[in-house]
């Protein structure tokens, strides 16, 4: 039963894990887009495992890779030997990355590939003074945690790094919300020169940034800050970080990566979450220069594992074989025109933002802008009842997040929409 298993897990892990909805459910099978709890109740799903299960459930070509590997008997040998799996993979990633003579080094997780990518930085820079942007969230570990710029995740206020925050591209409050996109671009360039002008030593290694804040409720700048940025960046030689772990592989619909909508080339990528597909699989690419700015040996255990990256390369296979970036623009499409239309022009509706299956939508206090969290969770826990698993976030968790499959077929998007539309009117008390 649910509740014995609740009571098992309240009574052996911490408290501080969270568990999902008034009535935690377990995840009992998957098939496409749809998935079932314990209770035998079947829900689509818009969450996708938080943005990991990028190609669905049971898919037959994912899961026979796997198969195949697991049938030589050989599911780890460590990367102290050659796996063909893992060099297959980082081949086609350093293809697709833009990176010009790239290497990749996988990792688990992508809280361990910012890890592994700040190392390089701060390695290569022979500095530990970091960039980062508010609203930020680039993991749980030591380094990561202190680039986050969410108070909501960071653990402790302990940092082994020098920190300087930047503006972010929050467009409903903060300092540059009121402005136009061009003017915020310059406002935060202008910024940025400032920042480095008095809050650092001048021997900055790097900025990381998210191209759409995954934590941070999907909040975005517009198009060509990382531009500016870079220009900026790059007359004090310092290094460019972006954390594709959510924006990757396709999922805004318009590019394969988010920092291509802004006309750059990050000198570090990272990414993880829907490569693996579920299984963990996540790493940095970086152009060869940098990354190879390790001055004594350095590995990771299970990083790009056989298994891992059997499913990888079936997963990526698959992604481009079926095009699923546009259909992440199309499918997309429908969802974000949708709400807009149903619901952006209720007062308890701040924004409905995001790009492709990557979008969010922020609640308020009617005619305001202050955040109203217990509206979306009222929000959330009825897409539940409607059959729609969806996730929150924000800064302030008044944002509903949502991050399918890329497979989402047209009929579904329709189907999820409704089951949106229904809930937000009936969290908001608006009449049908």
């Amino acid at each position: 039963m649910t509740d014995d298993l609740l009571a098992r897990h309240r009574a052996v892990l911490p408290s501080w894990m969270p568990l999902y909805y008034a009535e935690p459910i377990e995840l009992v099978s998957g098939s496409g887009r749809r998935v079932t709890d314990a209770q035998g109740r079947s829900y689509l799903d818009f969450f996708g495992g938080v943005l990991t299960n990028m190609i669905g459930y049971d898919i037959p070509e994912i899961r026979e890779a796997v198969e195949r590997q697991l049938a030589t008997g050989i599911a780890h040998t460590s990367t102290l030997y050659l796996i063909r799996q893992q060099v297959e993979l980082a081949e086609k990633i350093a293809q697709r990355s833009g990176i010009p003579d790239a290497r990749v080094f996988f990792t688990n997780s992508g809280t361990e590939a910012n890890e592994a990518a700040l190392l390089v930085a701060t390695n290569h820079r022979r500095s530990h003074q970091i960039l980062a942007v508010r609203n930020s969230y680039h993991g749980r570990s030591y380094a990561a945690m202190g680039v986050t710029g969410n108070r909501n995740w960071s653990a402790s206020g302990l940092n082994p790094l020098q920190v300087a925050w930047l503006h972010s591209g929050d467009r409903v409050r903060g300092l540059l919300a009121r402005l136009s996109a061009d003017e915020q671009v310059d406002a935060a360039v202008e910024d940025l020169r400032e920042v480095l002008a008095t809050q650092t030593a001048g021997d900055v290694a790097a900025l990381i940034a998210e191209p759409i804040q995954g934590v941070g409720g999907f909040v975005h700048p517009p198009d060509g800050l990382f531009a500016g940025w870079k220009k900026v960046l790059d007359e004090h030689g310092i290094l460019f970080i972006a954390d594709e772990v959510q924006t990757g592989w396709g999922r805004t619909g318009e590019h394969f990566w988010g920092y291509q909508a802004h006309g750059v080339t990050p000198d570090l990528l990272t990414f993880a979450k829907g490569i693996g597909n579920g299984f963990a699989l996540a790493g940095v690419v970086g152009r060869a220069e940098v990354l190879e700015s390790v001055p004594a040996i350095s590995f990771s255990t299970f990083g790009g594992n056989p298994i891992s990256t059997a499913a990888g390369n079936a997963v990526l296979d698959y992604l481009i074989a079926h095009d699923l970036q546009a259909n992440a623009a199309r499918v997309g499409a429908i969802l974000a025109d949708g709400l807009r239309s149903a619901v952006g022009g209720l007062d308890c509706v701040a924004e409905v933002r995001g790009k492709g299956l990557m979008l969010g939508v922020e609640f308020v206090r009617p005619g305001s802008s202050e955040p109203d969290p217990a509206l979306t969770n009222r929000v959330f826990e009825a897409a539940r009842d409607g059959g729609l698993l969806a996730g929150k976030g924000g800064l302030h968790g008044n944002v509903l997040r949502m991050g399918p499959p890329l497979t989402l077929t047209e009929e579904e998007a329709r189907e999820g929409l409704a089951i949106l539309v229904d809930a937000i009117r009936m969290a908001a008390g608006v009449a049908a």
